[in-house]
């Protein structure tokens, strides 16, 4: 009882320190090389990555085959993912470039509309999304940041909140496939 009471602590002050120290997306204005989120993603490409829970515990991990689609403003990304425990699952997302740096985006299993800006070789992307347990759903919050490390690869890194507190996180690694 002591270690979880320790850990509800430990995991509320770590969230207090990263409310109050968070980037910016203006931090990236500088930094190259410069995210070009629909040149990046048109065509073929895989991520890697990892879900942790609230305690930096790995709970799952998957890999994702992505074909991004440009159209004039509109870029289609279709996502399979394929988890460690043989779960498949797809993601259509549809993105819309907007002014300045700006996009937004939907996807069937997003709430409303995710909201994202490039800064630099940054960018930041904000949406909820409905979460399914197993007889259940909940919604949480995703803040993802996404660095774009050179022309084939894409970091990112992702914090999943609910009622403003940390839950879980995602660490994603995205390669380029050559065509």
């Amino acid at each position: 009882m002591l270690k979880q009471i320790r850990r509800v602590l430990v995991s509320f002050f770590t969230c207090l320190t990263i409310v109050a120290c968070t980037a910016d997306i203006d931090d990236y204005r500088d930094t190259q090389p410069n995210f070009e989120l629909f040149e990046y993603f048109n065509g073929k490409s895989t991520a890697w990555g990892m879900i942790q829970d609230y305690t930096a515990l790995q709970t799952r991990r998957f890999e994702v085959s992505i074909i991004g689609t440009v159209d004039g403003n509109t870029l289609t990304l279709v996502e399979d993912f394929v988890f460690d425990d043989g779960e498949e699952t797809q993601r259509i997302w549809q993105i819309e470039r907007l002014a300045s740096g700006q996009y937004q985006g939907r996807a069937d299993d997003i709430i409303g509309i995710a909201t994202g800006i490039v800064e630099g070789n940054a960018l930041r992307w904000q949406y909820d999304f409905e979460l399914q347990l197993e007889d259940s759903s909940v919604v949480v919050a995703f803040d993802d940041w996404l660095y774009r490390q050179d022309e084939n690869h894409v970091f990112n890194l992702t914090k999943i909140k609910k009622f403003g507190i940390e839950v879980g996180q995602i660490t994603l690694l995205f390669q380029k496939v050559s065509q």
